[in-house]
């Protein structure tokens, strides 16, 4: 299975956002929030992914990081609430139709 590369957006505790770049979204959160993450996010904590992106070739990923960065604050927060409805529609279960006549 190939390495997927991702470009993520993190929301901090002081409602900062910021964006990065790896192969592991988990780990990558996981030393964000331990301290260990960018120097940005240390005094930040705790923080939330709000959005990611997946890549097969990290140059295309990097281009993405950096298309991002260069959003303003209102057009990321824009792509962070399509990436939610989005992953929002995917999580739902599904409900069956129900039948208006009953016997």
């Amino acid at each position: 299975m190939p390495t997927l590369h991702y470009v993520y957006i993190l929301r901090c505790a002081d409602g900062t956002l910021y964006t990065g770049y790896t192969i592991n979204l988990k780990a990558r959160v996981e030393a964000h929030n331990s301290g260990r993450g960018a120097k940005y996010t240390r005094s930040r904590r705790p923080v939330v992914m709000v959005y990611s992106r997946g890549f097969r070739s990290p140059g295309k990923a990097l281009a993405r990081e950096y298309a991002v960065k260069q959003l303003t604050r209102i057009e990321k927060e824009a792509l962070i609430s399509a990436w939610s409805a989005r992953s929002n529609r995917r999580r739902a279960p599904s409900i069956p139709p129900t039948n208006s006549r009953r016997p």
